[in-house]
């Protein structure tokens, strides 16, 4: 018996369903990491002269930033075609659909917000906050491992894993990514300690996080595109080249004053005046701290049609329709019909729903049958033969019928 080796991902997603609203292990890393955000800012309370209130309105507005960019950045990105055609749906984050780069830019968003309502200098505020936002993208990528979603590249390595809804074993390319951002977590706190001027903290975040994922991404299988490379990949080199200038132009700095802890005493003795209640802005936050469990890893999608196997009872509901993830002229062309979410085995494999993939279902044609095809022109070909089979792209290949597909020299066949 192997004691080590392919680890089969068999885990439920979902913690627990409250009032028909279903709580997920990826929306509890949102929930963590933005009470990391609260307890950071109230730990250096004192350092950057903030009262309480500051304080919780750090937190929302940073919090709100990261919801607010992680959907941003997924709709336009990623899922433009169908929130396009149905725009009703971009506020129901319970269906899923948030970006990693969205979360970071939108934070930073928020940041500057808050800077800017009480004139606090934003470089220093981010060189605190960044490990709290290193926390927040470590676990998220936890969280997208548990929800099973991302999916990396095959291969048979001792440690691949075998996904729910793809084929074969697979790098979790979500761990390595996860893994990195909570390994910067030292590196930030120990370039911190150093005192160097204001933003090298946050320009060594910057340049670090994005520019390993640079590396760890070769490893994961990208739906889009964007300006001729994947689209995370584009998202990687421009966080790079942010993160690589603020930290060059940073160190030519002056090294950075230290704060008075004098004025951080004059503040603190008016803060019964600064604050001016509390109870809405804890309520606000909480309110965003909870709704953040609502939220599904990966993009939007058919809930009880996707989780079905994995946390049995699932239904479908007014939070939680059916929902057709095609564009509407395929929806009306007699394409492939859409999927029964009340028959298991009519589930469609991971990107059949996902709505990262916006054209005709594309399916990779191999096995012995994949030979047999008549040229007719055009550099595209038409299979004959039946009984072969296809996938769509980094997805469980399934039996097809092959005359039903029109395929290019490449293998890449669209569905007819």
């Amino acid at each position: 018996m192997n004691l080590v080796g392919p680890y089969v991902h068999k885990i439920d997603p979902i913690i627990s369903t409250v009032a028909g609203v279903h709580l997920w292990w990826y929306g509890l890393s949102y929930t963590l990491g933005f009470l990391e955000v609260f307890l950071f800012s109230r730990r250096a309370r004192d350092h950057l002269g903030l009262s309480t209130r500051m304080v919780y309105d750090l937190a929302i507005l940073v919090s709100a930033g990261v919801l607010v960019g992680g959907r941003f950045i997924e709709v336009v990105f990623y899922e433009w075609p169908f929130y396009r055609e149905q725009p009703h749906y971009i506020p129901a984050y319970w269906l899923g659909g948030m970006a990693t780069h969205g979360l970071l830019l939108g934070g930073i968003i928020g940041l500057l917000l808050f800077c800017r309502i009480y004139l606090k200098p934003f470089l220093s505020v981010t060189d605190t906050l960044v490990v709290a936002g290193a926390f927040t993208l470590g676990a998220g990528r936890i969280g997208n491992f548990v929800d099973g979603q991302i999916l990396g590249s095959a291969t048979d390595v001792w440690w691949a894993v075998k996904f729910p809804d793809a084929e074969g074993f697979r790098h979790p390319v979500v761990l390595y990514d996860g893994i990195k951002n909570l390994l910067l977590i030292p590196l930030l706190l120990w370039v911190g300690k150093k005192q160097p001027p204001a933003g090298v903290v946050t320009g060594v975040f910057l340049f670090c996080y994005a520019f390993l994922r640079i590396f760890i991404d070769v490893f994961r299988e990208y739906p889009t595109t964007l300006l001729g490379l994947a689209t995370g990949q584009s998202l990687n080199i421009f966080i790079s080249v942010v993160g690589l200038s603020l930290l060059i132009w940073r160190l030519r700095a002056s090294p950075r004053a230290v704060t008075s802890s004098h004025d951080g005493r004059v503040r603190f003795e008016n803060e019964p005046a600064c604050n001016g209640g509390l109870f809405w802005p804890r309520i606000l936050f909480a309110a965003i701290v909870l709704f953040s469990l609502a939220i599904p890893s990966d993009w939007t999608q058919d809930i009880p049609a996707r989780y079905g196997k994995r946390h049995p009872g699932l239904h479908h509901s007014s939070l939680y329709p059916r929902i057709d993830t095609r564009p509407e002229k395929e929806r009306g062309s007699g394409g492939v019909d859409a999927p029964n979410p009340d028959r298991p085995d009519a589930i469609p494999a991971q990107g059949s729903f996902g709505l990262r993939q916006r054209a005709a279902p594309v399916m990779r044609i191999g096995g012995a049958d994949a030979s047999r095809r008549d040229a007719i022109g055009g550099g595209r070909e038409i299979i004959q033969q039946e009984g072969c089979w296809g996938s769509s792209r980094g997805e469980p290949r399934r039996p097809i019928s092959c005359d039903r597909y029109k395929v290019n020299s490449q293998g890449t066949a669209r569905e007819l």
